[in-house]
């Protein structure tokens, strides 16, 4: 680590404490030439694998990015989207692997995006499972109003009510 005030090639630890959450080490650094301190943060890299193959630095700005247009005029607020791509980012990182595939990210970003709004989820999932057909866009559907149905403890049947006049 080069010095930021003299450019020195070396530097002392000084001090090492973890964050909160544990992804990330604040270091205290002194620099032997010039004595100056200074702070480090380090965090553990991800990287993805695209499908062509090519390997580039996660970024969190890429799913806020993708997210924000799939919820583009839909009631979802910056701090939403932000929440889920630190969502997302933690699933991630949580699987322990240093390189991710491009196609895992999507699949991750799928489930929190069907809980904020269904209608952005349909919007990505359109583009990132590259939708051909109207029959894909009513699976899609069909399988979210089932989904619905089960979370609202629905069994699928109308209930019948008979009201008797007394």
């Amino acid at each position: 680590m080069h010095c930021p005030f003299c450019r020195h090639s070396d530097s002392r630890v000084v001090d090492s404490r973890t964050s909160d959450d544990g992804s990330t080490i604040r270091r205290r650094r002194q620099c032997p030439e010039c004595q100056r301190r200074f702070t480090t943060i380090e965090t553990a890299s991800l990287s993805v694998v695209k499908r062509s193959g090519v390997t580039e630095p996660f970024s969190r700005e890429k799913i806020v990015n993708g997210v924000r247009k799939a919820c583009q005029g839909r009631p979802v607020s910056e701090d939403d989207i932000a929440l889920l791509a630190q969502r997302v980012e933690e699933t991630l990182r949580g699987t322990g692997s240093a390189e991710l595939d491009a196609h895992e990210i999507g699949l991750t970003i799928l489930g929190p995006l069907r809980e904020l709004d269904e209608v952005a989820y349909l919007r990505f999932a359109s583009v990132y499972q590259a939708f051909d057909s109207l029959e894909d866009f009513e699976a899609a559907i069909t399988s979210l109003r089932a989904r619905r149905a089960v979370e609202d403890g629905e069994d699928g049947e109308a209930d019948l009510l008979v009201v008797r006049p007394s």
